[in-house]
């Protein structure tokens, strides 16, 4: 039985921290893996949940930038990952196997945004690849350690996903590239790929849900030009924001994946897009500002992406 995609009445808001929401959350001898969880959003996440008492795994692409970054952190550690690179995301996996400990969070937080036309591995669009591609890799190559009977994983998506649905006639952008479509895709890609997962692991009390997190300024902005920000209505001259009630901070960003990665509201729930520390509503028609697509909680496109996804990375952990 599928999740309905409408409010629980959480009692948190757009305005709750990550702290909060761990408010009376113990999670001493939980392990966590939290991708990007050294910068921006990510970084606050660890930051939360090593508070709570959780070890947390963060797997970073710039290791030395991770560990500086984290420095003076307890229950912290640092693994090397690539997630644009399917052979480092494979020893990742590998290594983090070998150490016989299970999983009882992962929290998929890194991603690029409306970068340049990028190519990665044997040619597919970065974002995609990256996005979604890595973290659908890492999940099935980790599901040996994922903790039955009780483990989520939270992919982390984003608004994002209105602007574009999976484009099936060319997924990989090679007639034609638009920075931002990708990106929408890409976060289309983030949110289909909890609904399956929740389909698959749910007997097994693995459960999965993806996030908008809000509106921050962070480090995601990297390929953003000063004068695209600025025409976007972002920020001003000065680089300050010039809706400063429009932007979250980052600990109030992160608080809804916290929240999904512990919140016991969330017991026997799955495969439900949240924002704002609950689940989302239905997007209606004529407002691009909230809620979640149609096209992103499609199961039957959720079950398409899936084995797109096992094919062109070649790994299924639920193949029979």
């Amino acid at each position: 039985m599928t999740t309905a995609q409408h409010r629980i009445g959480s009692g948190f808001g757009a305005t709750s921290t990550a702290d909060e929401v761990l408010k009376g959350i113990d999670l001493t001898g939980k392990l966590a893996i939290v991708t990007g969880g050294y910068s921006g959003l990510g970084l606050e996440t660890t930051r939360s949940l090593t508070a709570a008492g959780a070890h947390v795994v963060v797997p970073a692409r710039r290791r030395a930038t991770a560990e500086e970054a984290l420095a003076g952190l307890d229950g912290v550690e640092v693994g090397e990952l690539d997630l644009g690179d399917q052979e480092s995301v494979r020893g990742f996996a590998e290594r983090f196997l070998a150490t016989g400990r299970t999983i009882d969070i992962l929290i998929g937080s890194a991603g690029i945004m409306a970068c340049p036309e990028t190519r990665v591995g044997p040619g597919w669009e970065a974002q995609f690849a990256t996005n979604h591609l890595g973290h659908y890799a890492l999940v099935n190559r980790l599901w040996p350690a994922i903790e039955p009977g009780g483990a989520r994983v939270v992919s982390v998506s984003s608004r994002g996903h209105h602007a574009s649905g999976m484009r099936w006639d060319d997924v990989q952008w090679t007639h034609g590239y638009d920075k931002w479509e990708a990106y929408g895709q890409a976060k289309t890609a983030n949110v289909l790929f909890a609904v399956h997962l929740d389909r698959l692991g749910r007997d097994a009390g693995v459960r999965a849900f993806s996030l908008h997190p809000g509106g921050i300024l962070t480090p995601l902005q990297r390929h953003l030009a000063k004068e695209e920000m600025i025409e976007r209505g972002w920020i001003d001259e000065d680089g300050k924001p010039l809706n400063p009630e429009g932007f979250k901070s980052p600990e109030q960003g992160a608080a809804t994946q916290v929240w999904a990665a512990t919140s016991p509201q969330l017991d026997g729930l799955g495969g439900v897009y949240l924002e704002d520390c609950d689940i989302a509503e239905p997007a209606p028609a004529d407002d691009e500002r909230v809620g979640v697509k149609a096209w992103a909680t499609d199961p039957e496109q959720a079950a398409r992406l899936w084995d797109l996804s096992a094919e062109l990375t070649g790994v299924n952990a639920f193949t029979v």
